[in-house]
């Protein structure tokens, strides 16, 4: 599963991918973090010096997978003519996420189509829903929202080998080989405990697993039996993935009773600066300052305080949202990936589509971004490190180039800020 979760998704799932934009600095999905950029780095050639490296970890991985309780007979099992899958090292370099706006993320996995299949699985499988509701607390909505945009409905699970992907990403993978090799320990312990055998343990080239798409780590924490056949199934089982993926989110910290978040219209007036992380105001305080829901609609009572996310900018959509944003985002630590969900859960219960229009702006290029954080650096704005990701630093940098030229301080790298500054270099 986080990440993650998008287009070349399915074959991989949507939570293993990152989405292009991000609030406030947040890192890579919490459940594919392994899918960090790699343009650091080049995997290692997918060819003969490839398939023997891939031969001496396989040797070498066994003593920790014994520590680890997996039999030789298992072991043997799962490993045996295990070759490296060379489509991975191209997909590796190949995140398409990575290249789009809020709006077109949106626009992709938030269909009608999509929104009409959900309706008819919300009405098919209501009895199992309605037990999931209540034994965890998390809405219905959302978890059948989750399962749309991980793999459509378990239209696209993956039919990858998950023990071929993960050893492959171990030894292909410059950036994150321990992370990919612990997710194999894992998958290891999982076939151990019987839940799946190794020919059924398919999933996504970057190895998250089912119809909501679980890393091995996040199915052995939170992988739950609840059709009460003996095996933790999110394979072939709708109800212990759906059940599985409400659990999750359950210890993520979703509050029963509470939407995610609303839609929301900024006053003329707004002081975009209150839309930082640090930020979060009671909803009286929201309505105070002047937010109000979009007409026709409104805001239901809130227990915990909001934030304003603003993920194309002032100009853009404006969002309140609740701590279950953030659970959200723990699925798949993803602003654009949250806003999905929610908004999905939304139309699926029947709500209408988002009322403010979005900005037609592209999303920057990995270039364009390490130029943006070299302008800010040159004007003497603290960046941390020139690395081509919009973390925490570089958005207040925005924040401070914007105040100092009069903009809305909304923290958004777009197009219109880089030649803002391009501009101000100039002059």
């Amino acid at each position: 599963m986080s990440m993650l979760a998008l287009p070349i998704p399915k074959g991989i799932g949507t939570a293993t991918l990152a989405c292009a934009l991000f609030i406030a600095g947040h890192g890579t999905p919490l459940l594919a973090q392994g899918l960090a950029s790699v343009s650091a780095q080049e995997p290692m050639a997918a060819s003969g010096p490839f398939a023997d490296a891939l031969d001496a970890f396989i040797l070498r991985l066994w003593p920790d997978a014994r520590a680890r309780g997996v039999s030789r007979s298992i072991f043997d099992q799962a490993m045996r003519g295990l070759a490296p899958d060379t489509d991975i090292i191209t997909l590796l370099g190949n995140q398409p996420e990575h290249s789009k706006t809020a709006a077109e993320y949106l626009a992709q996995v938030v269909s009608q189509a999509r929104v009409e299949t959900g309706q008819r699985k919300a009405t098919e499988l209501a009895p199992a829903l309605e037990r999931i509701e209540r034994a965890y607390g998390v809405d219905r909505y959302i978890v059948l929202a989750v399962w749309g945009i991980e793999t459509s409905f378990g239209a696209s699970t993956g039919s990858r080998s998950v023990m071929r992907s993960l050893a492959t990403l171990a030894v292909a993978d410059p950036r994150r080989p321990q992370y990919w090799r612990k997710e194999l320990l894992t998958a290891l312990v999982i076939l151990q405990r019987g839940d799946i055998t190794p020919d059924r343990m398919t999933g996504s080239w970057a190895g998250a697993m089912g119809h909501t798409q679980f890393m091995p780590s996040s199915f052995m924490a939170h992988a739950v039996d609840f059709d009460g056949d003996g095996r933790r199934n999110i394979w072939t089982s709708i109800p212990d993935a759906l059940a599985s993926a409400a659990n999750y989110l359950k210890h993520a910290g979703w509050v029963a009773g509470e939407a995610w978040g609303y839609e929301a219209v900024p006053p003329d007036d707004f002081e975009f600066a209150h839309a930082t992380p640090g930020g979060a105001r009671t909803l009286f305080d929201w309505l105070g300052l002047g937010m109000s829901p979009p007409p026709g609609r409104k805001f239901l009572p809130s227990r915990g305080a909001l934030q304003v996310m603003l993920p194309a900018g002032a100009r853009g959509p404006a969002f309140l949202v609740t701590r279950n944003f953030r659970a959200l985002m723990r699925y798949n630590n993803s602003v654009s990936y949250a806003l999905a969900v929610g908004h999905l859960a939304d139309r699926i219960a029947g709500d209408a589509p988002l009322v403010t229009p979005w900005p037609s702006d592209r999303a920057l290029s990995f270039a364009e971004k390490e130029e943006l954080q070299l302008l800010l650096q040159s004007k003497g704005h603290d960046i941390g490190t020139i690395d081509g990701r919009i973390g925490t630093q570089t958005r207040d940098a925005i924040r401070a180039f914007q105040r100092s030229r009069g903009l809305p301080e909304d923290g958004h790298p777009g197009p219109s800020l880089l030649e803002n500054l391009r501009q101000a270099s100039r002059s």
